[in-house]
């Protein structure tokens, strides 16, 4: 047996692996948990190995249901360190397997351990199995764009304001999900975008440029926010065409925040 590992919580694991492994990993049957941080944890690499991640399908729509995790996790795939499979024949055990070690992932409350050998004919045995897997498996489809192209598109099609803006209030966030915990990326985009005094027309189109969601999304998150008191529209005449709309922010708890207060103050009026 190699060296066991007990840590404080999965990210000291995966922490762990990451930085000692320079060719592939293979990560099989994930908890929810150990996808969000392992995409967090690769996030912060400078030089992240190439992981394939094998999962369930249920686990990955569930986990990528948050913006924050699906857009960091799309940059990885994007930068090409990240590959996604899902499978319906799902593995007995979560591991992590790399060409010297296998890692079977044990969770005990907020400790987690990583129970490993380095037994070289059961490792290959292992990778084996889990390259038939993987050849066998899937592939999984993001529909949430990289944050980096989300950041720089915003920046370059709205305004840099907004774009500083929707960074600021990304980072006040948990999670972005839209269900009560955290809100979503179209809430988002509107609420800096009002806080500047944007378009509608151009905040809508441009997140339906970029995969980020439909323009009918935006319009009814908007008819949404405006119900509520959140915010305000008013007219904005063109040369050709029915006019456009201005969006403003409509509470003045709003008005008064700043960006990395927006959410919090959002959040409220929205549970209220």
């Amino acid at each position: 047996m190699s060296e066991n590992l007990l840590t404080d919580g999965i990210t000291e694991l995966l922490g762990a692996e990451l930085e000692t492994t320079d060719t592939e990993l293979y990560v099989v049957n994930p908890s929810h948990r150990t996808i969000e941080e392992l995409v967090s944890v690769m996030s912060e690499l400078e030089s992240p190995p190439s992981v394939k991640l094998l999962a369930g399908e249920r686990p990955l729509k569930d986990v990528m249901d948050d913006f924050i995790v699906a857009s960091r996790a799309a940059n990885l795939v994007d930068a090409g360190t990240l590959t996604v499979r899902t499978t319906s024949a799902e593995p007995e055990n979560s591991l992590l397997i790399t060409e010297k070690e296998v890692v079977a992932i044990v969770t005990a409350g907020e400790h987690v351990a990583g129970l490993t050998t380095g037994d070289e004919e059961f490792v290959e045995s292992a990778r084996d199995r889990y390259a038939e897997n993987w050849e066998s498996a899937d592939e999984y489809t993001l529909r949430t764009p990289p944050l980096t192209e989300v950041r720089s598109t915003l920046s370059a099609d709205i305004s840099e304001t907004t774009a500083d803006d929707f960074d600021q209030v990304l980072a006040s966030l948990q999670t972005a999900r839209g269900n009560g915990d955290g809100l979503d990326e179209v809430t988002i985009s509107l609420l800096v975008a009002a806080k500047n005094g944007e378009l509608l027309y151009d905040i809508s189109k441009w997140g339906e440029d970029i995969g980020l969601a439909s323009k009918a999304t935006f319009s009814r998150t908007k008819t949404k926010l405006e119900d509520m008191g959140l915010i305000d529209t008013e007219k904005v005449p063109i040369d050709v065409g029915r006019p456009r709309l201005r969006l403003m922010l409509g509470d003045d708890r709003l008005q008064d925040a700043e960006a990395d207060q927006l959410a919090n103050v959002a959040q409220s009026l929205l549970s209220n």
